[in-house]
Formats: C-alpha cells, sequence, structure tokens
C-alpha cells in the first residue's frame, strides 16, 4: 500500500478545496477527497437541468455544486484542482491565486504521491500511441504497468494500489504540463508542431509549457527527443540527465535510427521496419521513441514482440470495414495538419479523404501540398472547410479538377458521398486535420460516430 497517497490527503483536513471541472478525470478525484470527509466545492460551466446522474450522485455523497454561467464567480477555497483544459493565467483563477489559494491538478498530485518510476510521453503527434508501445513493451517484460493521464484514465485514484517496482506511463498534454513543477523520470518528446493556439496564447507559451515535461529532472533523468524535429532537437542542451534521440534522418550519437529499413539502437539492430505492423512511417517513429524509453528496463526482444502483435489504438489509422472492394479507415485522432500528413503518407495510392472541423487557428498552407499529391477526392465540411480548400487551390502543386473537391454540411453526407464515388480498390480515410469540436465532444466521438455511419453502409 502506497502511504504517500493518505499523507497528502491528511494535509487537505479542515481545508476547503474546490474542483474546477466534474469531467470524467475529475470525478474519481471528488469521490476520494468526499470519502476523506473534506469539504469539496465542484465547479463546472454546464447548466443544472444538464447534469448527468454521475454529478448529481457526488451532490448527494457530499460536494457542493457551482455550476453554469458564472460557476467561477466568487469561488473560494484553500486548495484548487484546475481541470486540465482551463488556461491557469484566466481571471478567475489569478484572483484565486491573489487571494491565497493553491492551485493544483489531479495530474500534479499525482506526480507528487507516486511511488514508482514515471514514464512520460508529451508532444504534438504520436503521444497516444508511444505511450501505449511504452505500456505494452515493460508488459511484455514483465513488469506491472500503469497506464494513463492524457489517455483517458486519472491515475491518481489508482496511486494508493502502485509499488516502487511498478512503472506508470503517462501521456500528458501541454494543458496538463502548465503548471507542472515536477518531470518525469524518463520523458519522451515525439515531436512538437503548431497546435491548440486556440488555447495557448502563441506558439512560445505552447512549447514552454511541453518542456515541464523533462526540465525539473535531476542527473539521474532521462529524456527522449525526436532529431529530426528542429524544436525538440533543440531541447538537447538542456537536459538535465541522460540525453536519447530518434530519427528516421540521421545517426543519433546515443539513440534509435532508420537505415535501409532497419531499426537500430547505437549500430545494434532491434528489427526490420517491417515486422510492425500498424502503418505509417509515423509508427516507426513512435517505435523508435517506445525503445529509447525502454532501454535498460526491456529488452529488444520485447520490442519487436510487440511490434509483430499489436494492432494499433482506436482512431488512429483504424480499419473499419472493406466493402466492394474499398477499404474505409478511422483516423479521427488526426486533429491536426501534420497528424493528417502522416496518415496521407501511411499508404502508397491516392486516398478519398474526408476533412475539415472545428477551428484551433492554426495554418493549413502545409496541407495543400500534401492533399494535391496523396488525394485523389477531398470531402470537406466543418467550419474549417474553406481554409483547407484555399490550401489546396493556392498549392502550386494543384491542377484543376485534381484532387476533385466537394464540400458537404455534416458528416453523414461525407460518408454517403465518400460511398457514391468510391470503387473497388480505393481507400476512404476520415482525416479531419481539426479538432471535432465544431460538431462532437471529442475525437473519440466523431470517431465512433463515423464507424457507426460507416457499418451502416449497404
Amino acid at each position: 500500500m502506497n502511504d504517500r497517497v493518505g499523507q497528502y490527503f491528511d494535509t487537505l483536513q479542515s481545508k476547503r478545496v474546490a474542483v474546477l471541472g466534474i469531467g470524467v478525470s475529475n470525478r474519481p478525484l471528488i469521490r476520494m477527497l468526499l470519502a476523506r470527509g473534506i469539504e469539496v466545492l465542484a465547479c463546472d460551466k454546464t447548466p443544472r437541468e444538464k447534469l448527468d446522474d454521475e454529478v448529481l450522485e457526488l451532490e448527494k455523497l457530499g460536494a457542493q455544486l457551482h455550476v453554469g454561467e458564472g460557476y467561477l464567480d466568487g469561488v473560494q477555497a484553500d486548495v484548487v484542482f484546475r481541470t486540465p483544459g482551463m488556461h491557469p493565467n484566466i481571471p478567475a483563477i489569478c484572483q484565486l491565486c491573489d487571494c491565497g489559494s493553491e492551485i493544483t491538478s489531479e495530474m500534479e498530485v499525482f506526480f507528487e504521491v507516486c511511488p514508482c518510476k514515471i514514464i512520460a510521453v508529451t508532444g504534438s503527434d504520436g503521444k497516444t500511441t508511444t505511450t501505449t508501445l511504452i505500456a505494452k513493451i515493460l508488459e511484455h517484460a514483465g513488469y506491472k504497468v500503469w497506464i494513463g493521464g492524457n489517455i483517458g484514465q486519472p491515475l491518481l485514484p489508482l496511486a494508493e494500489g502502485m509499488q516502487p517496482t511498478d512503472i506508470a506511463v503517462v501521456e500528458l498534454s501541454s494543458f496538463q504540463l502548465m503548471t507542472m513543477q515536477r518531470s518525469a523520470d524518463i520523458a519522451v518528446i515525439t515531436n512538437l508542431a503548431p497546435n491548440h493556439l486556440d488555447m495557448h496564447k502563441d506558439m512560445a507559451e505552447y512549447i514552454a509549457s511541453k518542456e515541464n515535461v523533462y526540465l525539473h529532472q535531476g542527473k539521474d533523468g532521462k529524456l527522449v527527443v525526436n532529431m529530426d524535429n528542429e524544436i525538440t532537437n533543440g531541447f538537447s542542451s538542456k537536459a538535465p540527465g541522460t540525453l536519447e534521440k530518434f530519427s528516421l534522418r540521421g545517426k543519433p550519437e546515443n539513440g534509435v535510427y532508420l537505415e535501409n529499413g532497419v531499426i537500430y539502437r547505437n549500430g545494434s539492430r532491434i528489427m526490420d521496419a517491417a515486422d510492425i505492423l500498424i502503418p505509417g512511417i509515423h509508427n516507426v517513429e513512435n517505435y523508435m521513441a517506445a525503445a529509447c524509453a525502454v532501454e535498460g528496463l526491456a529488452s529488444d526482444a520485447d520490442v519487436l514482440a510487440v511490434a509483430r502483435s499489436f494492432g494499433g489504438v482506436e482512431h488512429r489509422i483504424e480499419l473499419v470495414r472493406e466493402l466492394h472492394g474499398v477499404r474505409y479507415y478511422n483516423d479521427s485522432i488526426a486533429s491536426s495538419p501534420s497528424r493528417m500528413i502522416a496518415g496521407l503518407h501511411s499508404f502508397d495510392q491516392k486516398l478519398i479523404v474526408i476533412a475539415g472541423g472545428y477551428d484551433k487557428h492554426i495554418p493549413f498552407d502545409v496541407l495543400g501540398p500534401e492533399i494535391c499529391c496523396h488525394v485523389k477526392l477531398l470531402i470537406l465540411c466543418g467550419a474549417t472547410a474553406d481554409n483547407i480548400e484555399k490550401a489546396v487551390l493556392d498549392a502550386p502543386e494543384y491542377k484543376p479538377g485534381f484532387p476533385e473537391i466537394i464540400r458537404v454540411d455534416c458528416l453523414q453526407k461525407a460518408v454517403d458521398t465518400a460511398h457514391e464515388k468510391a470503387q473497388t480498390g480505393d481507400v476512404v480515410t476520415l482525416s479531419p486535420a481539426c479538432a471535432a469540436f465544431d460538431q462532437f465532444k471529442n475525437f473519440m466521438v466523431r470517431g465512433e460516430t463515423y464507424k457507426k455511419m460507416v457499418m451502416e453502409l449497404k
């Protein structure tokens, strides 16, 4: 039993705790607080009439609800747990700080009480797959592994059951990292490109938040970076401990690289890239990052075993079905231009692509040439349809009608249009290049909706 958890919650006795955001990640936290008799103010912008049964149950258990418009007005608390998607510099939080409140989060407390080694993965693309690969490789090597964070599982409620010999593998978003004062034992940064600029004030803030994953390490820490990405490679000189790199294009002094279709670690063969079951060169990168992270903890044989058996993470170039010789893929996770481009490069033919979604105020210029080279039919819907179409039409590679561009007003019409236009041998993929918030709660709901529509095609 991990005593650190109980010791932390003992410090909250007789204090008033506010939890900002009553989403999935914070509900187990609220239960933990209430179970220990701690006064909890649970705040959320959802109006009372739209609260689900689980939140109302928390109220019955003793949580004081402060919901709807103005849910942050007048909040007073000794300790405040910020939900990850809430910027720490909004006026309400600044005012709480000025009044002496301690601002923290579920993940920050987990880092404080976790008794075992933490491997954390962040980046713009590839976080979830790399996190999953690391966990599976370590499990194959015989470790008890706890996987969570931005990948969907809150870890603080599980921390009491963790042992020093276990390993926690955590995916971290920029929002979770913004106020982190502790870093992981092993930090992996897959890549960095413009993303979430609707939430961050600028690219500099986005990059700075990501750096918290390693800046607080000691000499025993390890940083793994993508040597091919200018931003992440630029962190090399700041690494407090060991530095390892991975690369598709060069040989790092210490790390993992690809040469003639073979993945090596410092000159020693790990496996053929062709051994990797999931498609795409970006997944070769993900495996190289994972191989760096597990060095000294797992063997190359463990890496190879997972490569030959792991079929991929849901919503990430996920094969939905084949109908009349047409393969339909779900790549709903592709919520940025760079992620969409990685998906386009995963196939050796021109594709039928469904794209568009919520506008995160990131540029689409880079998409134009890639779409012209890899797409035969582009079906656009959502708030960013105009911007994506302009990027294609402005590309030097564009020729009228190549690719064909069709505009629709919803995902159902996009799927129906793809079905009508597709011929035997074609590949149809949902690869939005945008977040889902204009029509869906998140990329998972978007992906599930798409898969249901595809499965209903006759």
